[in-house]
């Protein structure tokens, strides 16, 4: 098991296209590390430097306290899922497992005492003898799963290995994946642009942007405590809603848009403060607004009748969707009430679940 530690570390390409920039990153012994952003963030990238598949510009990489931007991937004891199988379709699902080893030169009877052990872990037991054409989708992503276990690598990396299978086989591997790393108890770095898979897997997660570390927290820190107005609307689905204004002093401290006129709590005056006569943005999230008929307690200033543009009716919950002044945002509410598009509902926002980002900075004030 390792721990691994990033120093400064970037990947410049061609005409100075900087992919990652300064990346300071630590992961300890055992962790479950998820890199999670947008198509073009650095993610795999970042994946990829750290198993010797690209060289890193600029910075130093530790893998347990030993620097190994000199070594190549084979001597840096890393194993890696990659999105596609990869799988041979000639060999039996044994010799696929058995592969990496055999080339090592390991003896035949440590080979099978590896394969058989990943095997049952994998719950393959049954298919040692098929072909890859004969499994399922999720069979073959525990094939190529356990040809990295049975090298029992200092480091698991996993380059989006769920983006091929569909929605109900992908909640079924997330689930594996995470059973498989409290048997292994090893230190795995999982990519994907999913933030639902990121929220669910990680016990630390990485959020990145345009090649740079935005935030780095259990997930659900990064949900209630985001450090910015990217990391606010990346984590949660639906995405928390944003809705610009300007602060001002009547009295009290107000928040004033073309939606609502709200007064800002007692905890967050001290920090809004300062941005008194200036533009701010409030974030709200979709479970945070509510239909009036379904509170007992309102603000009568925090009231907007509005038309629904949208209804998604999930099955456990609703999400209804609006468009008022040139702003969409959502709403998420219980199944218990039907809801039509073009149906007219008054909404509340929780005043105690309501973050404030500056402008121009797009960091959270409160």
């Amino acid at each position: 098991m390792s721990s691994l530690e990033l120093k400064n570390v970037s990947k410049i390409y061609d005409n100075n296209v900087e992919a990652v920039s300064n990346v300071n990153l630590n992961i300890a012994d055992k962790e479950f590390v998820v890199l999670v952003g947008p198509s073009g963030c650095g993610k795999s990238t970042l994946l990829r430097m750290i198993a010797g598949l690209e060289d890193i510009s600029k910075g130093e990489l530790y893998i347990d306290g030993n620097l190994v931007n000199h070594l190549s991937p084979k001597d840096r004891d890393i194993a890696m899922v990659f999105q596609n199988y990869a799988l041979y379709p000639h060999m039996s699902v044994f010799d696929n497992l058995a592969f990496g080893l055999k080339i090592r030169k390991f003896k035949k009877d440590v080979i099978k005492q590896q394969v058989e052990k990943a095997a049952e872990i994998l719950d393959l037991v049954d298919f040692l003898n098929r072909k890859p054409k004969a499994l399922s989708g999720g069979q073959r992503q525990r094939v190529a799963v356990g040809r990295a276990i049975v090298r029992n690598p200092k480091v698991f990396l996993f380059d989006e290995p769920l983006s091929n299978l569909d929605a109900k086989l992908r909640v079924q591997m997330r689930i594996e994946i995470n059973r498989l790393h409290n048997k292994l108890q090893t230190t795995m770095i999982y990519v994907t642009h999913d933030q639902t898979e990121a929220m669910t897997m990680g016990t630390k997660i990485v959020v990145l942007k345009e090649g740079k570390i935005q935030q780095v927290a259990p997930p659900l820190e990064l949900y209630n405590n985001p450090v910015n107005k990217f990391v606010a609307g990346f984590i949660g689905s639906p995405a928390m809603n944003f809705i610009p204004g300007e602060l001002k002093n009547e009295n009290r401290i107000v928040f004033k848009s073309e939606l609502f006129d709200i007064e800002v709590t007692n905890t967050q005056k001290q920090k809004l403060e300062k941005y008194i006569n200036s533009k701010i943005i409030l974030g709200i999230r979709p479970e945070n607004i509510y239909d009036v008929s379904q509170v007992h307690k309102t603000n009568a200033k925090t009231i907007r009748e509005l038309k629904i543009d949208v209804v998604e009716p999930i099955g456990n919950e609703i999400f209804v969707y609006f468009e008022q002044d040139g702003h969409n945002f959502c709403m998420r509410m219980p199944p218990d009430k039907l809801y039509k598009s073009g149906d007219k509902i008054k909404i509340t926002l929780d005043w105690n679940k309501m973050h404030f980002f500056d402008t121009t900075s797009e960091l959270r004030i409160t």
